[in-house]
């Protein structure tokens, strides 16, 4: 099964508790604190494999969470970091965090990898907070929560030369006649229902992938049909290789089709649009092949276009050789530099205040994600830990925006949905 578009979300582990805890050893009355840290937890990490073809792997993994880092331990023992989840995608994956519909990567090359998720740092151990001031603190921390994402995942398929065409115009035979490729192939329409890849070697020893793509239908780039399943695909070749059934085998009029697929082109993305174009003559062993050929270069005397009959292998090699000429030309053309690689783009910077307040029934309510991973790090059954977070709020500016917009001490204040008590 072929599967090149899905939905998923990541979770990524918590991070490690910190330790409370001081040193006890027989004749040592004022041992201090040794309390350790906790373990980074599991990161979610995917990575390409140019074995894979399809994210079918990915298909029954609605949920994918890392393990939590190990809790810290007394004797300054640090708890072991969790290890990451590698999640093999194939090459042209591209990775949209759906909360923020922002390119989180676009994965190309073997072995390229990106943290999709990343792991919560391990809390610290009493042991970390020793002071000048405070010899024997009795505050740790607990772990930071792991990122959470749901994200899109597509797969663009990377090839130097795509098929395009309607429907049974022959793409499958050609792809089948000139590689090792083995395509299904029968007189009906979407025969092709998924991308077929084809390596195509050369006697001068040069070489490309061409790709037998499901053929277009008009409205194609609103959707219709096969769609935009076909035209991201499209995105990734070098040249555009538009296959015409100049026999009619079908009825249809050659120069109907191609306009009607141009126009798709056109109306989906303007730089597929501009990508270099050879026209193959298809099925020029039908009877009105010829005169329907002289037609279509009368109409369009710029196009290049090859004959060929690939059910008789005839015109193959001349196409093959011309294919590759034309892709030694994209080489240093400045259409096809970052092919629509998007992995820079990794998070969009905000000015956004660290926190919001908002009044609800007579509460105050305080939301903001730096607060909410402070809070779910404190250790609420330690006073020294609790006193922290009254003082990292009042750093924060909480205190002060509370008192601005008229809450007044005794009004009760709700931050990650537990309640206190606004006081001094």
């Amino acid at each position: 099964m072929f599967v090149d578009e899905l939905k998923i979300k990541v979770m990524a582990g918590k991070g490690g508790d910190g330790c409370t805890s001081f040193h006890r050893e027989k004749y040592v009355s004022m041992g201090g604190p040794d309390g350790g840290n906790g373990g980074k937890g599991a990161s979610i990490i995917f990575k390409v494999d140019k074995g894979l073809k399809t994210l079918i792997d990915l298909r029954y993994m609605k949920i994918i969470k890392g393990e939590k880092g190990e809790n810290g331990k007394g004797a300054n023992r640090q708890g072991a970091n969790a290890q990451d989840v590698v999640i093999k995608v194939p090459e042209g994956t591209t990775i949209i965090d759906l909360d923020t519909n922002l390119v989180v990567a676009d994965l190309v090359g073997e072995n390229t990898e990106v943290v999709v998720a990343q792991g919560g740092r391990g809390g610290r151990g009493n042991a970390a907070f020793k002071s000048h001031s405070d010899n024997a603190p009795r505050i740790s921390e607990l772990g930071e929560p792991g990122e959470m994402r749901l994200l899109k995942v597509e797969l663009k398929m990377i090839a130097d030369v795509g098929l395009v065409g309607l429907p049974s115009v022959g793409k499958s035979s050609i792809l089948a006649s000139i590689s090792a490729a083995s395509p299904k192939i029968a007189s009906y329409h979407f025969t092709t229902l998924v991308p077929n890849l084809g390596y195509v070697k050369l006697k001068d020893e040069r070489s490309f992938i061409m790709a037998d793509l499901p053929g277009l239908i008009e409205g194609a780039s609103e959707g219709v049909g096969l769609g935009h399943k076909f035209l991201r695909h499209a995105l990734r070749t070098k040249i555009i290789a538009h296959v015409i059934d100049m026999g009619a085998s079908e009825e249809r009029d050659p120069i109907e089709d191609y306009l009607t697929i141009r126009e798709e082109i056109q109306k989906y993305s303007e730089k597929l649009a501009l990508k270099k174009e050879i026209i193959i003559a298809n099925k020029m062993d039908l009877e009105k092949a010829q005169e329907n050929l002289e037609k279509f270069k009368k109409k369009f005397p710029e196009k290049e276009i090859i004959a060929i009959s690939a059910i008789n292998n005839e015109g193959l090699d001349e196409l093959m050789q011309r294919l590759a000429d034309l892709l030694e030309e994209t080489e240093n053309d400045p259409l096809y530099q970052n092919e629509e690689l998007e992995s820079h783009v990794i998070y969009k910077f905000k000015q956004e205040k660290p926190f919001t307040i908002t009044k609800e029934n007579e509460a105050w309510i305080v939301e903001g994600k730096e607060l909410e991973k402070l809070f779910k790090m404190t250790r609420f059954n330690e006073d020294d830990a609790v006193l922290r977070f009254a003082r990292k709020l009042k750093g924060m500016g909480v205190e002060d925006e509370l008192e601005r917009l008229g809450a007044k001490r005794g009004d009760t204040v709700i931050i990650c949905d537990y309640a206190f008590e606004f006081k001094e």
